[in-house]
């Protein structure tokens, strides 16, 4: 196998499984959820080891720092020899608090919410 100097970021981005898919590496490139030194990248960027970029998914902001190159998709064993995880404690406390949050209990059989029910559930919600 020849070795790496540089690859995109779009393409190293699904292959460490951050996105399932490259066009949505390249759509979160483009849409300024991928920064390396606080900047947004464009998908045509090329990474080389050691660079940490930041990634944002919904709510929560993910760093990481790049430790070696891939360029075909790895499974998620190998994904601590490629990618090393910095992202804060206050950034993962976040998945915590978000679980019990957004989670509105339903009967079973009680089907979907009526117009007014939504109504509720969203001002409940918003306090």
């Amino acid at each position: 196998m020849k070795e790496l100097n540089s690859l995109r970021i779009d393409k190293f981005l699904w292959a460490v499984r951050i996105y399932k898919t490259r066009s949505l590496a390249t759509d979160a490139c483009s849409g300024g959820k991928v920064k390396i030194e606080g900047k947004s990248v464009k998908p045509s960027r090329h990474v080389s080891p050691g660079e940490v970029f930041s990634v944002t998914q919904r709510y929560l902001t993910r760093t990481y720092r790049l430790t070696a190159l891939v360029e075909k998709r790895v499974s998620a064993k190998m994904l601590p020899q490629y990618i090393e995880d910095l992202t804060p404690q206050e950034e993962l406390d976040k998945l915590k608090t978000e679980r019990f949050t957004s989670y509105v209990r339903r009967y079973k059989g009680t089907g979907r919410p009526t117009k007014k029910e939504r109504r509720l559930i969203d001002k409940y919600r918003l306090r």
